[in-house]
């Protein structure tokens, strides 16, 4: 039987709302190519390209436990397309007015980064108050994260979790320049 292993980090890892870094190369990289993005279009296929790497964590019950979270709701994935290609995306789990990042790919350049300014625009539009990275890594810390202890996440969390939230909502044909404004950024 697989083993679902829970880990409890002395040091958290968080994006604050809305302080997402847009490096200008990836600007000028939207600005010059076709994307797109979606939420929800394919989870289990997002959630699968997540866990298809040498070392993973996501083994076939934490992938069955997933798919449940998302048929209640509580699991939302973000895809970014080239023409009709998935070359990026990321899932996470939302709790109250907090999202957890759980994990995330890119089949093409940037293209998790990609998924990271949709989500954090989605994030801000919505209200949302924490985005957990779980993890601080030098990726994240590049695009804006931050690090904070355990104990402040569990007391920021504490305030959170009954502050129920959306990442749904999102006037349809959001622009790309509309998302990075949202991320206080101007194309």
């Amino acid at each position: 039987m697989e083993e679902i292993f829970w880990i409890k980090p002395e040091e958290r890892g968080i994006i604050p709302i809305g302080k997402l870094h847009i490096s200008r190369s990836l600007k000028k990289l939207i600005k010059a190519k076709t994307f797109h993005s979606t939420v929800n279009k394919c989870f289990a296929e997002v959630v699968k390209r997540c866990a298809d790497r040498k070392n993973t964590w996501i083994n076939s019950k934490l992938f069955d436990l997933y798919i449940e979270l998302h048929k209640g709701g509580h699991a939302i994935s973000v895809e970014i397309w080239q023409n009709k290609d998935l070359i990026g995306g990321l899932f996470g789990i939302t709790v109250g007015s907090c999202f957890c990042g759980e994990s995330m790919f890119s089949t093409a350049t940037n293209g998790s980064k990609l998924a990271l300014i949709v989500t954090m625009a989605r994030l801000k539009y919505n209200k949302y108050r924490l985005f957990d990275t779980q993890f601080p890594t030098s990726h994240l810390q590049s695009m804006g994260g931050k690090t904070i202890s355990q104990a402040t996440y569990e007391n920021l969390l504490s305030h959170l979790i009954y502050d129920e939230r959306t990442l749904l909502s999102l006037p349809k044909n959001y622009s790309w320049p509309e998302l990075l404004q949202l991320n206080n950024h101007i194309l």
